[in-house]
């Protein structure tokens, strides 16, 4: 039998605190090296001050595995029932966001941006907070089966952690964390350059599924900044 639940916790805190680095490095680029800014050299500069950021983290979690595993031997019988809280992280690897993913649609004012897939991290499994129930001492007491049944327990332990942290709710308030994290980051240097614009984040999976109808007809800034060299 397996149970979880997961609880959401102080993301919101650093959550601000990422914004505001994000958007620290895109506007230093941007006072450093553009002296009249348009909104491609505005996005360019910014994706460079993200890159150097590395890994983005703005969601997080703890979850709780109860697992329970039986071993049966010689007539007699023990089982062993773990209770495994764990905290999982949930980031993006901005140093893999390159120039062809960031598009510009000017009849919109629109920045597109398609950020790689999010990582899970973990869990870190919080052993202060482990708890063990058992059954069948006479078992475990001439035989390994009590080692067999902690090594069991430890392995489905972790694989309900991982589970549970990739379940469709979890994943999906961490993509909107990191979807709204993202879109400030580019849209706060925009508008500091007096850029009116609209930023629109998506995922690897969300691009052509329709909900980016500009992603097939807006040059990359890529392509931009190619034809502008």
């Amino acid at each position: 039998m397996r149970r979880g639940c997961f609880s959401i916790f102080g993301f919101l805190a650093a959550l601000a605190i990422i914004i505001g680095a994000l958007f620290v490095l895109g506007r230093d680029y941007i006072e450093e090296k553009i002296v009249s800014p348009d909104p491609v050299t505005v996005a360019a500069a910014s994706l460079q001050g993200m890159r150097e950021q590395a890994r983005l983290s703005t969601f997080a979690a703890r979850y709780v595995a109860v697992v329970t595993s039986t071993q049966r031997r010689m007539g007699l019988s023990a089982r062993k029932t773990l209770i495994m809280p764990g905290d999982v992280r949930y980031e993006v690897d901005l140093a893999k966001l390159q120039d062809k993913d960031l598009r510009w649609d000017a009849n919109s004012n629109t920045l597109s941006v398609v950020l790689p897939p999010i990582e899970v991290v973990g869990p870190e499994v919080d052993m202060t907070r482990i708890r063990e129930y058992s059954e069948g001492g006479i078992l475990m007491s001439l035989t390994d089966a009590e080692s067999a049944l902690d090594t069991a327990n430890r392995e489905a332990g972790q694989k309900e952690l991982l589970r549970q942290a990739r379940g469709d709710t979890p994943m999906r308030l961490a993509r909107e964390s990191t979807r709204r994290a993202i879109e400030r980051s580019f849209l706060m240097p925009l508008r500091a350059a007096g850029v009116e614009a609209k930023v629109q984040v998506f995922f690897p999976d969300e691009v052509g599924s329709g909900k980016n109808e500009i992603w097939d007809i807006s040059p990359s800034i890529q392509d931009v900044l190619s034809n502008r060299n």
